[in-house]
């Protein structure tokens, strides 16, 4: 995201995004390639949190990347800050705080 973004996101209400680069680590028990098809569609019904997210003026998704290890485990292995607790860990058990990291200029960089 180039600007910062300021989003309702469901019952998270109103969240502050800073600008930068993101990762999000999500799980699809089932049909994993309609789901990631599904978010990439621009419009869509908003459901789940990244679907607001995605669905806003200014957000680009970048890539996905799959993994063998389940997303709280990926999730603990990435850098980054939780910008908005409780984004997509809702129903995380694990204790991640948020399923989505604020990695500002660290892909940049990689």
């Amino acid at each position: 995201m180039a600007r910062e973004l300021r989003l309702r996101v469901g019952r998270l209400g109103l969240c502050r995004f800073p600008a930068g680069h993101y990762v999000y680590t999500g799980s699809a028990r089932r049909n994993l390639e309609a789901r990631i098809a599904r978010h990439r569609r621009p419009v869509k019904p908003l459901h789940w949190h990244i679907d607001y997210l995605l669905s806003s003026p200014g957000v680009e998704l970048r890539g996905v990347r799959r993994f063998r290890e389940e997303e709280c485990a990926v999730n603990r292995h990435t850098r980054g800050l939780l910008p908005v607790p409780r984004f997509g860990a809702s129903d995380c058990r694990a204790g991640c705080g948020a399923h989505l990291k604020y990695v500002g200029t660290l892909l940049e960089e990689q």
